[in-house]
């Protein structure tokens, strides 16, 4: 279904494209920015929840789609880049900066605030293009770039990136939806249980860039191996949540191709979340913000939700120890996330 959002500053029409499926989930996704608005989930009660943050209209995103990154897709690289600048094929290319002389999820002029074209919609999926120019960013070469959002029958919302480029060039594409399971209005989520199938963590710099250090997970607060309340050490005084605030890491995710990475639970609501890629790492994010005017007159708080961000390690670009987000002229690239619901938890 196919409903309008707005118009833009500059005049341009915005649409909502709403997604369902036969068990009562509805995904809306609006073409600007290919962003998520809201996700309708049914609890153990059967009662639906939004259980993604947002904002009510495109001006709302348009003002504040930066800030926060509310459902959004970043691109054409997520996450940080050290100095806004990277080295290939022995030329350095600098790059918008957004975030202390370093690049934030694509520096200036963000995915998530432009208009992408339509390609196809109905009720099970909407695919989104956007033709990303050479230099667009300071990124080379031209990049041209599908993101389709699929609701299938099993309660999965699955996330398609595709493209192809005609040169040389970084792209690491993620997604950017904040979760609370209990609802995007019911309050923070520090009780929600949170499992991260990884071993291993990017140690950070005060900057929130990865030293090139990996840190083992055991007996540190990071370590969601074991499944354990988001805020159970939240609050810990250690040094990796000092320098980021709290939680804000790169996760290596274990094993390879497309494989469970995370869950998350609200025994309040019964809802259960199951996140899948084929990417090597994912960025868990605690929400560590100011207040943030959100959906239907709530104000977000602190750690009202969370990020699970799968990803290519921030700044792989430049630490050639990391796996290459490069995708060379002429060739494709390709990679699913998924977030999976299970209703009937806590029945």
């Amino acid at each position: 279904m196919k409903t309008s959002f707005g118009v833009t500053k500059d005049g341009k029409a915005v649409s909502l494209y709403t997604l369902k499926n036969t068990h009562g989930v509805k995904a809306s996704v609006t073409d600007f920015g290919a962003t998520l608005v809201s996700l309708i989930v049914p609890d153990k009660n059967g009662k639906p929840l939004d259980v993604v943050l947002g904002y009510d209209d495109v001006g709302t995103y348009e003002e504040r789609g930066t800030i926060a990154y509310f459902g959004a897709i970043i691109g054409r690289v997520g996450n940080r880049i050290k100095g806004a600048k990277f080295t290939l094929n022995g030329e350095t290319f600098t790059l918008t900066d957004n975030y202390n002389g370093c690049t934030l999820h694509g520096g200036r002029d963000q995915y998530n605030i432009r208009v992408w074209d339509v390609v196809e919609a109905d009720e099970k999926h909407v695919s989104f293009l956007l033709v990303s120019p050479d230099g667009d960013q300071g990124f080379p070469g031209e990049a041209k770039i599908t993101v389709t959002y699929t609701l299938t029958d099993d309660n999965s919302l699955e996330i398609h990136y595709h493209g192809t480029v005609d040169k040389d060039t970084p792209v690491a594409m993620t997604h950017h939806s904040y979760f609370n399971l209990s609802g995007h209005d019911s309050g923070d989520v520090l009780k929600h249980l949170l499992w991260i199938n990884a071993d291993t963590f990017c140690e950070i710099d005060d900057m929130s860039i990865p030293t090139g250090k990996m840190v083992d997970v055991t007996g540190t607060p990071l370590d969601f191996t074991t499944p354990k309340e988001v805020g159970a050490d939240l609050f810990n005084d250690c040094e990796s949540l000092k320098l980021a605030g709290g939680y804000d890491h790169n996760y290596a995710i274990n094993g390879s191709g497309f494989r469970p990475v995370a869950s998350l639970c609200s025994k309040e609501s019964g809802i259960t979340m199951e996140v899948q890629t084929d990417l090597p790492g994912m960025q868990f994010y605690s929400a560590n913000l100011t207040t943030e005017p959100g959906k239907g007159g709530v104000t977000y708080q602190p750690h009202c939700a969370i990020c699970l961000e799968t990803q290519y390690f921030p700044d792989s670009v430049n630490q050639t120890y990391f796996e290459s987000p490069i995708v060379k002229a002429g060739k494709s690239f390709d990679s699913v996330t998924a977030y999976k619901f299970n209703t009937s938890a806590g029945e």
